[in-house]
């Protein structure tokens, strides 16, 4: 009885053995097997929130024209959608810059190497009070106010009080915040005058309720002039002018707009990437294909920055006409 009732134990342990042996390779199968393509499923994505706008818009029509396809856009800090990248939670972020030595490494270590893929330029733009009047500003200016140089409006107007420059920024974190730190102070840290909010949105309505302040935000949060709430920010702020030389001047001044972007006469402008780490053809790779497609560089040059391989027609208006 108990030879019989061994050999009957090992005849459903063997059966149980290969019952869960393939209900484990089912799984594995599942996981490996595509839970999306290039045009259906449902994934997240993260953004340096300073790119929304135009984001939505590429993610809008995206959807419009593949109905099975779901697209989830986290907006944040650019440093916390490298952190999303790195953690393999998202694969696919919109960003300012492209991997850093370290990050490449540690992707490599992996025997992984996510492709960058430039979509765009936008120039930071520089906002002030509706009631301001400096609207104008050189480079060794802004370089001045971030380091603390000119903590004061009179110190570079003196036709104005001595009132307090306030200057902020949307996120700490931000693409915005690492461009300035780089590019405008060159290394140096910022003035104590200098803070940050939390989002786009919240530096130009900080700038709309204090006369004294700049903000600093993405170029296409001003320059679509075909979106609506884009033209509400535009009546309640004032966008800047930047000269390279250090007279001002009208004519050697241009702000953040798409054309003097474009020619390279607008001082501060940064690159828009996409950094992809998908390890096949899915809805991220999908996405990527056609925002650098035809259409995806129309929807760019469409939100008033400057496309990436889209040509961008210039006309040069005579004034005496």
């Amino acid at each position: 009885m108990n030879m019989k009732t061994n050999i009957l134990n090992k005849i459903i342990n063997t059966i149980l053995f290969f019952i869960l042996s393939f209900l484990l390779s089912a799984c594995s199968g599942n996981n490996n097997s595509p839970s999306d393509t290039p045009t259906t499923g449902v994934i997240e994505i993260a953004v340096d929130e300073s790119f929304s706008p135009v984001i939505e818009a590429e993610v809008s029509v995206f959807e419009g024209i593949y109905k099975e396809a779901s697209i989830i856009p986290k907006y944040l800090p650019e440093t916390e959608a490298f952190k999303l990248l790195l953690n393999d939670s998202v694969r696919m972020i919109v960003v300012s810059r492209d991997l850093n030595t370290q990050e490449k490494k540690y992707f490599a270590d992996k025997n992984f190497f996510p492709k960058t893929i430039k979509i765009a330029s936008d120039g930071i733009a520089f906002i002030v009070n509706k009631d301001n009047p400096d609207t104008i500003f050189t480079t060794q200016m802004i370089n001045g106010i971030f380091l603390g140089k000119y903590k004061y409006w009179n110190e570079i107007d003196s036709k104005r009080k001595k009132e307090e420059i306030k200057v902020v920024f949307d996120n700490p974190n931000s693409g915005t915040v690492h461009f300035a730190i780089d590019s405008i102070c060159f290394g140096n840290n910022f003035s104590p005058q200098v803070s940050a909010v939390a989002t786009n949105k919240a530096v130009i309505e900080y700038v709309k309720n204090n006369p004294h302040s700049i903000g600093i935000i993405g170029g296409s949060w001003i320059s679509d002039r075909n979106d609506s709430t884009c033209l509400s920010f535009l009546k309640t702020i004032k966008v800047a002018s930047i000269a390279r030389d250090s007279v001002i001047d009208t004519q050697n001044s241009f702000a953040p707009y798409q054309a003097y972007v474009a020619l390279h006469q607008y001082p501060y402008v940064r690159n828009i990437y996409i950094i992809l780490s998908e390890p096949r053809s899915g809805l991220a790779s999908g996405l990527t294909s056609f925002i650098t497609s035809d259409r995806g560089q129309r929807i760019v040059l469409k939100s008033g920055i400057v496309p990436a391989t889209q040509p961008l027609r210039i006309i040069k208006v005579r004034d005496d006409l």
